[in-house]
């Protein structure tokens, strides 16, 4: 895992130490943006907020003196919207993972109607830019009631209505049996799933490309955490916290480019011989004849096949009341609610849970 710089805050009156991450994760481990957003806001005005590591049971404190990029998780990121232009003045940039999925005809989530969350991403879009908000659909999952051509059919309903909304689509194929929760979850409500294949994971990755040129949608597509190579159908493996598309989001901000190591270059100016001049391989342009090269790097604290770079989640497990059948975040869902309903009474507590 990362190892950030700390500082002291304090708390009930006593110094305590603090970890000050410049790269913030909000979060993997349960929906931020959907149910803890008042919670998130206040903590970030308050300067700090408290995690429990969920291996051993320590609890360690946030500080937020030196955030400078957020990145947020979300299936209803809705509830950001207010607060999209406080990040703004405290100079804090951010984008979204928005995982915006449908399921609604088999009831796989307890998320807001389709027609809404395609109305959130919009509205998020118009105010961040259709960079800073990336669409997830995921996971890919098959059932009895659940086909590929289902999947590529629910793909192309919301791909259609996010042209020139987002630039990204990223997915992962559902891989019930390395999550054992997973596993349990899906058996105990009578959902008849089944693993992927090989053979099925190239045929929709064929479709998924095919369809991306035949409606003109210009996606590009990853896949999250998966070791299929499907690069010749135009999808790669993703990096969800991505150092590059932090850079083109914020290549002005000199602090965070000097952690991350990212040089911001001018163009080379045109000569005699050539009327555009050559970059070198690699090199990723910016606003005002600017460019960069990729000076990402992996998490190694990451499990193998993420991509992401290094940043601190400040979310807890078994705190999100999606429900969703296929949730790894939550070991059942009666846990998830109790905590739920803990964080409603405590609501101005240092931790999600309220404790």
């Amino acid at each position: 895992m990362a190892s950030w710089e700390h500082t002291d805050i304090i708390v009930d009156g006593q110094p305590v130490k603090a970890q000050a991450p410049i790269i913030v994760s909000a979060s993997r481990s349960t929906d931020i943006p959907a149910f803890y957003a008042d919670w998130f806001f206040d903590r970030l005005k308050k300067g700090y907020s408290a995690w429990t590591n969920p291996f051993n049971g320590v609890k360690s404190y946030v500080s937020y003196d030196k955030t400078r990029f957020i990145v947020f998780w979300s299936k209803n990121p809705r509830p950001l919207l207010p607060y999209l232009d406080y990040l703004k003045e405290r100079n804090i940039r951010c984008y979204i993972q928005y995982t915006l999925n449908d399921y609604e005809k088999e009831g796989l989530e307890k998320v807001p109607s389709l027609l809404n969350r395609i109305e959130t991403f919009k509205m998020l879009s118009d105010k961040l830019g259709a960079d800073a908000v990336v669409w997830r659909f995921d996971p890919m999952i098959l059932t009895d009631d659940i086909t590929i051509d289902d999947l590529i059919s629910k793909v192309e309903k919301i791909g259609d209505q996010l042209k020139g909304y987002t630039e990204k689509l990223v997915f992962s194929y559902a891989d019930i049996k390395l999550y054992k929760k997973v596993k349990l979850n899906l058996e105990k409500n009578g959902i008849q799933y089944h693993e992927w294949e090989t053979a099925q994971m190239e045929k929709f990755a064929m479709k998924l490309s095919k369809m991306n040129s035949e409606r003109n949608w210009n996606f590009q597509f990853a896949t999250c955490g998966e070791q299929i190579d499907i690069d010749r159908y135009g999808i790669a493996h993703n990096r969800c916290i991505d150092g590059d598309l932090i850079t083109r989001l914020a290549w002005d901000d000199k602090v965070l480019m000097d952690f991350m190591k990212v040089k911001i270059q001018q163009m080379p100016a045109p000569s005699l011989f050539e009327d555009s001049p050559s970059l070198p391989d690699g090199a990723i342009i910016l606003p005002h004849n600017q460019f960069f090269l990729s000076a990402h790097k992996k998490d190694p604290g990451q499990r193998a096949l993420c991509g992401c770079m290094a940043a601190k989640d400040i979310g807890e497990y078994n705190t999100c009341p999606h429900l969703c059948e296929y949730c790894y975040a939550n070991t059942t869902k009666h846990l998830a609610l109790e905590n739920w309903k803990r964080h409603q009474q405590n609501k101005n507590a240092d931790t999600i849970t309220g404790k």
